[in-house]
């Protein structure tokens, strides 16, 4: 009984919030990061896996950032290991991993659940089904573009590489807002 008012509790919460800067993650070191943190700017959330056939996107996904950080651009790495157990590492595995074979530099959070019954509030908002870019995520590296203000305006799935004409647009797209 508990456990189900909590789960009444955490989706009531993620409903009720206007946009991204609503939440809260933990980042790779556990450190609260509220998400409020990257107001004014351009973020892609991410979820990643360390043992993934996508995982090579990490590299992209690092030349992204780079590419246009300057600008106001932030990728929010957010490990989970929902799909195939392809993330069974602890925190600070995936963050020895990301840094040694990607050389990650964008914000890494702490591991979450983005499917099932053990959803983090963010995921509950982002995959929420009256929501544009709603409905639950297939895979790993689903990103979903937030633009300056905390909306969500676009969502990719998997197989959209970081370096595809069409989220390299909407990102320089929304960064001319």
């Amino acid at each position: 009984m508990k456990l189900m008012m909590l789960g009444l509790a955490v989706g009531a919460m993620a409903f009720g919030a206007s946009s991204v800067y609503d939440f809260t993650l933990n980042s790779i070191d556990g450190a609260a990061t509220p998400l409020s943190t990257f107001k004014g700017k351009v973020v892609l959330l991410v979820n990643v896996a360390s043992k993934c056939g996508f995982t090579p996107q990490y590299a992209g996904l690092e030349k992204l950032y780079e590419k246009y950080k300057d600008k106001g651009f932030v990728i929010v790495g957010v490990p989970a290991n929902n799909f195939g157990s392809q993330e069974p590492g602890s925190n600070a595995e995936i963050k020895t991993f990301c840094s040694r074979n990607y050389n990650v530099t964008f914000p890494m959070m702490s591991k979450v659940s983005v499917k099932g019954t053990d959803k983090t509030p963010l995921y509950q908002y982002l995959t929420d089904a009256k929501a544009k870019t709603g409905g639950e995520i297939e895979w790993n590296f689903t990103k979903f573009l937030v633009d300056k203000k905390g909306n969500v305006i676009n969502r990719f799935e998997s197989a959209v590489t970081p370096e595809s004409k069409d989220l390299v647009k909407a990102v320089e797209a929304a960064l001319a807002q």
